[in-house]
């Protein structure tokens, strides 16, 4: 399948909800009331947006792939024995894909540098395991896919604490938390850390409001997803 917007918005909405993917679409489609609540997530109302990226690998199991996105779903690391991931695509003894899911909601100051930390050591841990023999033969493919809840406090400014012992990049310089995650998935990006990113912006309880810099949006992720697709397709 080939998500479109409101797709990824239908996810985005659920994501708040609490409702499954289906549910969801259902309601804004006017088939069922809008009042009744589909199945929750119980803490994990990521699900629907995790679905949705999970399901355009479909077309891989027609080979044999095997496509997961629900369970403890762990790959060995380097530096540490192993790591969870949310989704994840094998074919034979390779590693397909591996894709992160997360979300921030308030508390932005506290959660940035532990997601980039996350973000960046969750790559080259892998990395390195992929170069220690430990992930098959194939390269893998890695994604990250970011929710941020769009609020003052993660649109304004930064209030930087201290100096720095040494000049930062001017890159940063009066920029958002928001700014921030889409400079930080950007470099991931480029510097082949991740091969595609995406970072969407949504106000409480609402869909998608803005996709902040188009190289790391939904409309890419599906692109560079398809592209995989079509070159493992290629190699059976």
């Amino acid at each position: 399948m080939t998500p479109t917007f409101h797709d990824y918005d239908a996810a985005v909405r659920a994501f708040w909800s609490g409702r499954d993917l289906q549910t969801q679409k259902q309601i804004e489609s006017g088939k069922i009331d809008a009042g009744t609540r589909g199945s929750t997530t119980g803490g994990k109302h990521l699900d629907p947006l995790q679905e949705l990226v999970a399901a355009q690998f479909e077309p891989l199991k027609r080979l044999g792939a095997e496509v997961r996105s629900t369970g403890l779903l762990t790959l060995p690391g380097w530096y540490r024995r192993a790591k969870n991931w949310d989704i994840v695509i094998t074919f034979g003894d390779s590693l397909v894909a591996a894709i992160e899911c997360k979300s921030q909601s308030g508390s932005f100051g506290n959660n940035f540098n532990n997601r980039t930390e996350e973000a960046i050591g969750n790559a080259v841990d892998l990395w390195r395991a992929y170069e220690a023999g430990h992930l098959g033969r194939v390269r893998p493919w890695l994604g990250f896919v970011m929710v941020l809840e769009r609020a003052k406090d993660s649109t304004g400014p930064v209030n930087d604490r201290g100096t720095p012992l040494y000049p930062v990049d001017q890159r940063f310089h009066d920029t958002s938390y928001t700014d921030r995650y889409a400079i930080l998935f950007d470099r991931l990006v480029k510097e082949r850390l991740y091969d595609a990113a995406c970072l969407i912006s949504t106000k409480k309880g609402q869909g998608i409001h803005s996709e902040p810099l188009d190289e790391v949006s939904t409309k890419n992720l599906t692109a560079a997803i398809a592209g995989r697709v079509e070159y493992i397709k290629g190699l059976a």
